[in-house]
């Protein structure tokens, strides 16, 4: 009963945003429908493999993963955001010069041939060349669509149409883990290589619109070289102190947000016990939303953020347009803090749950308002310059939490390590017996000798070593970010007054 009661309610919350918007929808021409329907297409392959990618990783051969470190899953990931969030500097001006069709073309063999790739990787190195090939495609990918739904909306209906752009975003990002989840199978019957083959797919589907219904958008004037893009980027920055103080502090949140997706999941997998919500998420999505143990499967839990941001992004959206741009960023990078802390302080389901939503109420009210902190605070003659910056925040915390959070989660986090550390100096057993022993192997051989079960066992872990340090420290940079808006905000302030 509860999951047609959940999709009625928000059905009917979607719906209603969406008839109030009507007349404004109708403004906005056939090519913004377009490269919405390639933008939903290419994030649901996108969340489609992130969603299992964190724990495919480090999956052990046994569960047909590739059993690699969290510091190893932390340079992949860091290096992918790297090409995907710097190159668009380079591959914008190649769009403008080479045509957006074209871009497109080459985007999406490179995504279809990424994805397919990660279902034969072995190891750390053939994942990091899949995982280059998908950012680079996504980098290409870009450009041309933020180009068109910018030169599709027009100043009176230009916030609709971005909006209604993020929403789709969302969407794909919503109904992504929910196909990861069904393919990847469980753990007596992995079949994670599904859900990379879906992915491919779905992104190969993507040649059918461009194909027969995009249509290529006039370019006046030349483009600039990505030489010159870079130039003025830089030195616009260094003379706007103001502009680049606001980007170095909002890559806390992106930080976070992106540890939420690359992280957390496998945080959920070895701490959480999350039987207690398992009977609402069956409910709602049947028995591909359960592992063997009837544990809900850890992407699940992380999409509750995308699903809030789909079926309420509209209605808070509005309710926080009557307050200043700069307190919804502080309410919400606060949030955003709580729930990022919250959702890694507890072993059971209910409050992990409780928090992401915590987490994506505070994505809704601040994540808008950094592109439209950096276009209103943009000269007139420089809007397109400045709009180009919104991108570094996001490449700089991807970036940076993962280069950070692998190495400290094999520190402060990882089960397996802190297993291996109980068995050797509270049990006194010689490192070499352990040797050879599976991750799993190792649990069951600590269930043994203390004589507790498995869920005993991961309660002694937790009080012993304490594995929810990584989110507060982590998650001090949220707090750090926000009291920089703080700072940002009154010393500028002050500043104009006098």
């Amino acid at each position: 009963m509860l999951g047609p009661i959940f999709a009625a309610t928000g059905l009917l919350i979607i719906t209603g945003a969406l008839f109030f918007l009507r007349a404004t929808l109708k403004t906005l021409p056939f090519n913004f429908w377009v490269v919405n329907i390639m933008e939903l297409a290419e994030r649901l392959a996108f969340f489609g493999s992130r969603a299992v990618l964190p724990l495919y990783m480090i999956a052990g051969a046994d569960q047909h993963g590739l059993g690699i470190s969290y510091a190893e899953k932390g340079i992949i990931f860091g290096i992918w955001a790297a090409f995907q969030c710097l190159l668009p500097i380079v591959s914008g001006g190649f769009t403008d010069n080479f045509g957006y069709k074209k871009s497109l073309y080459i985007a999406f063999t490179l995504n279809t041939i990424g994805y397919a790739s990660m279902a034969f990787a072995t190891g750390f190195w053939t994942m990091l060349g899949a995982s280059v090939m998908v950012g680079t495609g996504t980098a290409i990918f870009k450009p041309p669509v933020q180009g068109t739904v910018a030169k599709s909306v027009q100043p009176e209906n230009a916030s609709i149409g971005f909006g209604m752009f993020y929403w789709v975003v969302n969407i794909g990002a919503m109904l992504a883990p929910i196909m990861a989840a069904n393919l990847r199978g469980n753990e007596n019957n992995p079949t994670w290589h599904y859900v990379f083959f879906a992915c491919a797919a779905v992104t190969a589907l993507n040649f059918l619109p461009t194909l027969f219904l995009y249509r290529e958008p006039e370019v006046t004037g030349a483009g600039k070289s990505s030489l010159t893009v870079f130039k003025e980027t830089g030195l616009n920055l260094l003379h706007d102190r103001k502009m680049l103080f606001f980007l170095l502090i909002s890559s806390g949140f992106w930080l976070m947000f992106m540890q939420v997706w690359d992280l957390l999941p496998n945080f959920i997998d070895e701490w959480v016990d999350s039987r207690d919500i398992a009977p609402a998420f069956q409910a709602i999505l049947g028995d591909s939303a359960l592992t063997a143990a009837g544990h809900v499967k850890p992407e699940l839990i992380v999409n509750l953020d995308a699903t809030a941001i789909v079926i309420f992004v509209m209605l808070i959206s509005w309710f926080m347009a009557r307050f200043k741009m700069m307190v919804s960023l502080i309410l919400g990078m606060a949030l955003a803090t709580v729930g990022f802390f919250g959702s890694g302080f507890f072993m059971t389901g209910l409050p992990v749950a409780a928090m992401m939503l915590v987490f994506s109420l505070g994505e809704i009210i601040c994540s808008p308002k950094f592109s439209e902190y950096v276009g209103v605070n943009a000269p007139p003659d420089k809007k397109a310059l400045y709009m180009g910056y919104s991108n570094m925040p996001f490449a700089f915390g991807w970036m940076t939490g993962n280069f950070l959070s692998g190495p400290l989660y094999d520190l402060l986090s990882s089960k397996v390590r802190f297993t291996k550390l109980y068995l050797t100096e509270q049990l006194g057993v010689p490192a070499a017996d352990l040797a050879g022993l599976k991750d799993g192997d190792m649990s069951l051989l600590l269930s043994a000798k203390l004589g507790l079960t498995p869920g005993e066992v991961t309660r002694l872990l937790w009080d012993t070593y304490h594995p929810w340090q990584i989110w507060a420290l982590l998650g001090s940079v949220g707090f750090i970010s926000m009291l920089g808006l703080f700072w940002l905000d009154r010393t500028y302030r002050s500043a104009s007054k006098t």
